[in-house]
């Protein structure tokens, strides 16, 4: 079996051109945006990024490539944060953007089916009118098919869950190029293997999703939002346990440190107090949202938060979610000149409390600038350390932090990472996780992709 992919050549230029034109480059600067993310990991620029329009181009440059043993990257927005879009071993990039149409909306279904470039923004705009919204929010405004491939979650996981749960079907374009479609659009079915479930999180690295089926929820009639703030850490995480443990249908459980609540403020011209934070939603009818909003006080108040700053105003709200949807950037304005190593855990609600105070004490010792934000309602939360990449020291002391971090979260039995996903950043850590599980994967790799030109070096190494 071949595992090093071989590099582009200009035979496989023209024969590329032959299938999209000119929607084609290798340009320097086209080559080096498609192989960098938002992060610090080292960037790796394809060979050549091709723009398709269809999933039959795509299954045609698959081909190709195939026949060629030249890696596949698929690309989206470029919003990951593991290194998932590097071109490690060179390869055509496959830039989906220009497959940003909305198929077909089952309004009585309560689904969609877009193509993988629909980004969640432009969804959502779409459906404005329907009286339908898709919830899976990762802050970013991803692709569909990337959040897909990456099995993205967000805000509002604790009460609309993952991509996991969301997505219905997939059609994707495998390593020989063959298309298939992994399910029907019912909601429920005992039909053979799950293979939604397994192309949903696989990061591209077992074929190209080109169109997704996804669940669609009903816009609730009342939404309110509110922040308060805590005396520490401990504290504020209780709040959050506690309101999951009592059953509170909450839709965004948002946690933010002192550090962060800084960053936010100098960043979006806030004047929140410098402590720490939660930040609540609450869907439902008018008087749901009212108990769910009483409830929740109530126990907030049981461990010495500061009393409800309610936000019910549309363009309130949205100013409050948009200054957390900006935290990693509001990070970045902490140490201008710095980059950020982002990185984030998950743990068992019951640990998260253990696992943030340790964190913090760790952060603390280690002497780094890192702001901790999470969304506590399911256990996940996110460091943002900020590095000087020409202090070898303190990029030392952060990738020497991280691996602590890791450490703790799987001995609380949790997981590396929550939702950033593996790419290349994470892949040293799966064997730690999965053990001999690990090998299950890779033979589901092997199969799928016997000559691992499917985004090669990502989650299993061959």
């Amino acid at each position: 079996m071949t595992v090093a992919c071989k590099r582009v050549n200009d035979n496989l230029i023209e024969a590329l051109r032959g299938i999209v034109g000119d929607r084609l480059s290798t340009a320097v600067a086209v080559r080096d945006q498609h192989g960098r993310d938002e992060t610090y990991h080292t960037p790796h620029p394809p060979d050549v990024v091709v723009f398709p329009d269809t999933t039959d181009e795509i299954s045609r440059i698959v081909t190709l490539c195939a026949q060629r043993e030249v890696a596949v990257i698929p690309f989206g927005t470029g919003t990951s944060l593991e290194g998932h879009i590097a071109a490690l071993q060179g390869g055509v990039c496959i830039d989906l953007n220009r497959m940003n149409g909305v198929i077909r909306v089952n309004a009585e279904d309560m689904d969609v089916v877009v193509q993988a470039g629909v980004t969640r923004k432009q969804l959502n705009e779409h459906l404005r009118d329907t009286g339908l919204f898709f919830p899976v929010d990762p802050g970013a405004d991803a692709s569909l098919g990337g959040m897909a491939a990456t099995r993205a979650s967000g805000t509002n996981t604790v009460r609309y869950g993952t991509m996991r749960e969301n997505v219905l079907a997939l059609t994707v374009v495998l390593a020989d190029g063959r298309v298939i479609q992994t399910s029907r659009r019912a909601r429920k079915s005992a039909a053979g293997y799950d293979l939604t479930r397994l192309f949903v999180g696989s990061e591209g690295t077992l074929g190209v999703i080109t169109e997704v089926t996804l669940r669609l929820y009903g816009i609730p009639e009342a939404i309110s939002a509110a922040i308060c703030t805590f005396p520490d850490l401990e504290s504020a995480v209780d709040t959050a346990i506690r309101t999951i443990q009592t059953g509170v249908p909450v839709a965004r459980i948002e946690l933010l440190d002192e550090v962060q609540m800084e960053a936010i403020n100098k960043y979006s011209n806030l004047a929140y107090p410098v402590q720490p934070t939660l930040l609540f939603e609450f869907h439902g009818n008018n008087a749901g949202v009212v108990e769910q909003a009483e409830t929740v006080e109530a126990i907030a108040a049981e461990f010495g938060a500061a009393a409800f700053q309610w936000e019910t105003k549309t363009e309130d709200r949205n100013r409050l979610w948009q200054a957390r949807h900006d935290a990693y950037y509001a990070c970045l304005a902490l140490r201008p000149g710095c980059k950020g190593f982002s990185t984030d855990v998950c743990v068992p609600i019951s640990r998260l409390a253990e696992c943030i105070n340790e964190t913090r004490l760790d952060i603390n010792e280690t002497g780094l600038v890192a702001p901790i934000v999470g969304h506590v309602g399911d256990g996940n939360f996110h460091v943002i350390v900020l590095m000087d990449f020409d202090d070898a020291a303190e990029v030392a002391r952060a990738k020497a932090f991280n691996e602590r971090l890791v450490a703790r979260a799987l001995a609380m039995d949790g997981t590396c990472t929550g939702e950033h996903g593996v790419g290349h950043g994470k892949i040293e850590f799966l064997t730690a996780e999965h053990g001999d599980a690990i090998s299950v994967m890779r033979a589901l790799k092997m199969a799928l992709d016997p000559f691992n030109i499917m985004n090669p070096g990502k989650i299993v190494s061959l």
